[in-house]
């Protein structure tokens, strides 16, 4: 497969059985999405495909598209990474989902609705009619991605191609998803190619493994061969990178933290949050976002804010950044209160206090170079003459581990990997006591994820800073924290040492969302507790 004359996938061939499930894994650039994107027919024009592609005993690559658009919807289904990107955002959901039903036989617009609302039902959307009534805004991520499921497999088709389905939902409704493309294969005997970049997820839900590098095959088979003795050394390397089957990883890294955690008279908290609530008026009902949350974070340490979307964690970072008001309670940063100030007064806060945000590619001026992306605060808070900001701009890219000859480039002519580190050195330029690291990793395949944590806690040893780090991925949460908050509802319902709130979870919330980390355990193993489930890993690698 290649795009104009750039191959970017060589030689590779998979059977799929009916009923049965595949995994295609790898890092970003390993040819995944073509391979999908060509079973489905759906290659750019510049893009093309050579070899065989049979479906059903019948040959379909050289199908004219006349001949093959039958198969596309009907009998090969598709599922999108991206809920936000793949709905119309000013049509209705049920508008959309009668598109889909018209490859239905029923004529009628009455009973493919009636179609419609029961597949909802069947995909778990518990008041089908309200999703078929709203806009996509309207709904949650988890259910927009049970909404494009339920599209996809309303035909009822054979074979059910899903990208990166998960990726960015929290870890309890990753399982819930997971769970009903698992419970829906079954049910309608569907075949499932699943394309994920975390083999934990792969070894759990797939019969067999393909691993891509660079659009070639490094390992194939079974599942538990592929995910109990890797063969390759990047299949080995997969393994390594993620974060649920290695929580011990940057255990020495993180040790000069664990031994600032207690508590001195000499050195206050470098962040305190105290007895903080926030609410708002939506559509004339009070809703509170933040309830009397109240945590303080060490100097040098990380703290982890944790909990489902809608848990108020992204509220409660906002009221740190002095970007919203909190109605009672205080905040502090570094001994100097941040609530009750305005911007002109947070200026000096802000000096020492930067946020990395979630999304790479949309928290960067496009038409900017890395050089000015990274010199804009310089230039905003005046500091240093040119020649010493051109310095400092050069040796937080280095800090990064990113080279010079990036300096000039634009943020299209880069990698996500390459863009969120650019993210970061822009937020060290100024030399920040405090890091808000909000999702930063959450875009990322887990290799270039285990490099980027690799640099931040690098970073923090060498530099004693500071992180609030927002995250629904709690196997990075453990690799990466000294200290967790677990949110629910706008409250914190559990705080303490990553220890304590991984090994001996208090609250039936809490333990929930420890029992969602995908481990790469058999599907009999997943009612098993988090630690039995570890314990079963370590000894099938062994």
């Amino acid at each position: 497969m290649a795009y104009g004359t750039h191959r970017v996938v060589s030689n590779v061939g998979f059977k799929l059985g009916r009923g049965k499930s595949l995994a295609l894994i790898g890092e970003s650039g390993s040819g995944k999405s073509t391979i999908a994107r060509a079973v489905l027919r759906l290659l750019p024009a510049t893009g093309h495909a050579t070899g065989r592609l049979e479906f059903d005993d019948q040959e379909v690559l050289g199908l004219p598209e006349r001949r093959f658009r039958p198969f596309r919807g009907r009998r090969i289904g598709f599922v999108p990474q991206d809920p936000g990107n793949s709905l119309n955002p000013v049509r209705t959901i049920g508008a959309q989902a009668l598109e889909a039903a018209a490859l239905l036989d029923p004529s009628d617009k009455a009973a493919r609705k009636a179609i419609i609302l029961e597949t909802f039902a069947q995909v778990g959307l518990d008041n089908p009619q309200r999703v078929y009534d709203s806009y996509p805004h309207q709904l949650s991520g988890g259910m927009l991605q049970r909404v494009l499921i339920g599209l996809a497999v309303l035909p009822r088709p054979s074979l059910l191609v899903a990208d990166e389905p998960t990726s960015a939902l929290d870890v309890t409704i990753q399982k819930r998803i997971l769970d009903l493309l698992s419970k829906l294969q079954a049910e309608l005997q569907i075949s499932l190619l699943l394309i994920t970049h975390d083999l934990a997820i792969a070894a759990e839900r797939a019969d067999s493994i393909v691993v891509l590098k660079d659009g070639a095959i490094q390992e194939a088979g079974s599942t538990a061969a592929v995910f109990s003795a890797p063969s390759s050394s990047y299949a080995r390397k997969l393994h390594g990178d993620v974060p649920a089957l290695n929580p011990d990883r940057y255990r020495p890294l993180r040790e000069p933290g664990f031994r600032l955690l207690v508590p001195s008279r000499e050195k206050p908290p470098k962040i305190e949050v105290s007895g903080v609530t926030k609410s708002f008026t939506v559509d004339g009902k009070v809703l509170t976002a933040v309830n009397d949350v109240s945590f303080e974070v060490q100097a040098g340490t990380t703290h982890a804010l944790v909990g489902e979307s809608g848990s108020g964690k992204t509220t409660a970072i906002r009221l740190l950044l002095g970007l919203e008001q909190p109605d009672t309670g205080m905040i502090a940063v570094g001994g100097e209160q941040v609530n009750g100030r305005s911007p002109e007064q947070l200026r000096s806060v802000w000096r020492h206090l930067q946020l990395v945000y979630q999304n790479p590619f949309t928290s960067l001026d496009p038409t900017w170079t890395v050089e000015k992306l990274v010199r804009e605060p310089l230039d905003r808070f005046k500091i240093g003459t040119p020649q010493e900001r051109v310095t400092a701009v050069r040796k937080a890219l280095a800090d990064v581990g990113l080279a010079e000859h990036l300096l000039s480039r634009k943020p299209a002519a880069l990698s996500g990997g390459q863009r969120q580190r650019v993210a970061i050195a822009r937020s060290l330029v100024l030399k920040p006591e405090v890091i808000v690291l909000d999702e930063p990793t959450s875009a990322l395949d887990v290799t270039v994820q285990a490099d980027l944590v690799e640099v931040l806690l690098s970073l923090q040893v060498k530099l004693g800073l500071t992180y609030i780090f927002v995250s629904h991925d709690l196997a990075l949460v453990r690799q990466l924290a000294h200290t967790v908050s677990v949110m629910q509802r706008g409250c914190i319902v559990e705080h303490g040492t990553v220890g304590e709130i991984f090994e001996t979870p208090r609250q039936p919330y809490t333990r929930s969302l420890l029992e969602s980390i995908p481990l790469g355990t058999p599907r009999f193993a997943r009612t098993q507790p988090l630690q039995q489930r570890q314990n079963f890993n370590e000894e099938k690698i062994a």
